[in-house]
């Protein structure tokens, strides 16, 4: 594996464990891994960026990535690829440097082009095909952590 400088997570079904719950009022709650901060955390003494992409918005994101000191937070994209590259660009870095995180088919196109890719044990098969790495654990159990701590080991 080359040098991964920075690694990128999708949110639901993968930081969460995919299930969006919708009160009657409209709002929105997720569940989060706290393993998972603890592995996202690590990446800084690692030298490796952690950025979120997704595809949905909520300020329920904002704040976990707060808490998991993720400085670079894009929402409501519906082009991952293309946000990906904007990154690529502003950034100077290659798509090999980079580790992507992901879980649905929505996410497909970015781990195509990036160096290395994981997801958790229950994303679709489309994606589990095309990582390099499989978690043992489920999205929103441990997985991101799980995954962090084998590209550190790597």
């Amino acid at each position: 594996m080359n040098k991964i400088k920075l690694i990128v997570f999708d949110v639901d079904g993968t930081l969460t464990d995919g299930k969006i719950y919708i009160g009657p009022s409209g709002e929105v709650m997720k569940a989060f891994c706290a393993h998972d901060a603890i592995g996202v955390r690590k990446l800084s003494n690692y030298g490796i960026v952690p950025i979120i992409i997704t595809g949905r918005e909520s300020n329920i994101v904002n704040i976990r990535a707060k808490e998991m000191n993720v400085d670079e937070v894009y929402q409501n994209v519906d082009d991952k690829l293309k946000k990906l590259s904007e990154i690529v660009s502003k950034k100077k870095i290659n798509y090999d440097e980079i580790a992507y995180v992901g879980d649905d088919e929505n996410d497909f196109e970015c781990m195509d082009k990036c160096g290395f890719c994981a997801c958790p044990s229950d994303a679709v098969d489309k994606i589990k095909e095309k990582c390099d790495y499989i978690s043992k654990y489920k999205a929103g159990e441990g997985a991101v952590r799980d995954i962090v701590e084998f590209i550190i080991k790597e």
